[in-house]
C-alpha cells in the first residue's frame, strides 16, 4: 500500500523538497501525491488541502531557520554573535532560496503555532542584543534594524538583484560590520 506510512511530517517535507527543486512551478496536491505514490485524496488525511500544505511548510521553514540562527550563536557575544547570525541567516536563505520568503511573514494573533515558531528566532535575536544592553524598545527597534538590513540584502541577493562587478562577499561583510558598529553605538543614538 503506497500510503502506508505517511505523516503530516514527510508530506509537508516533501511539499518543501519540491517548492525547492522547482521553484518556478506551481506547487499542486497533484504533483505532491504523485511524488509521493499517492492520490491526492489520500493527502487530506494529513493536511488540510494546499492552504494547510502552504502553512505546514512555513511552521517547518521558520523552525528551521530558528534552528540555524540558535546553532550558530551557541557561545558567541556581540561582534562575534551578529557576524555569526548573519552568516547563518544569509547561508539558510541562500540554501533554501523558495522556502525563504515563507519565513517574513508575521504571525497572525490567534496562531499560537506560528507565533511560536516565529518567537524562537525572535529570542535569539534578543539574546545577541542582549550582548549590547539593547532592552526593551532599544531591542524591538534594533531587531527591526538587523532584521531590514540582513533580509533586505538576502532577498536582494536569493532575487538576482546584484549582478555589479564588486565582490558580492565582500558587499555582505561591509553590511554586517556596519551593523555591529550601529549596534555598538545604539545607545549612544
Amino acid at each position: 500500500m503506497p500510503g502506508a506510512g505517511l505523516t503530516a511530517d514527510i508530506v509537508i517535507a516533501r511539499g518543501a523538497q519540491l517548492l525547492e527543486a522547482h521553484p518556478t512551478d506551481e506547487l499542486t496536491l497533484a504533483s505532491l501525491a504523485t511524488s509521493l505514490g499517492v492520490r491526492v485524496p489520500s493527502l487530506y488525511k494529513h493536511i488540510d488541502g494546499l492552504p494547510g500544505l502552504r502553512r505546514g511548510i512555513m511552521l517547518r521553514v521558520k523552525v528551521n531557520l530558528s534552528a540555524a540562527l540558535v546553532e550558530a550563536c551557541v557561545g558567541r557575544a556581540r561582534d562575534d554573535a551578529v557576524r555569526s547570525l548573519a552568516a547563518a541567516y544569509r547561508t539558510w536563505a541562500r540554501q533554501h532560496p523558495a522556502q525563504y520568503p515563507m519565513t517574513v511573514r508575521a504571525p497572525g494573533p490567534d496562531d499560537v503555532e506560528d507565533q511560536q515558531a516565529s518567537d524562537a528566532s525572535l529570542q535569539v535575536v534578543y539574546r545577541v542584543l542582549a550582548g549590547y544592553h539593547l532592552l526593551g524598545d532599544d531591542a524591538i527597534d534594533a531587531t527591526r534594524f538587523l532584521r531590514a538590513v540582513i533580509h533586505g540584502f538576502v532577498s536582494l541577493e536569493t532575487a538576482g538583484a546584484f549582478t555589479l562587478a564588486a565582490d558580492l562577499e565582500r558587499s555582505y561583510d561591509k553590511t554586517v560590520t556596519s551593523v555591529v558598529t550601529a549596534l555598538e553605538n545604539w545607545k549612544h543614538q
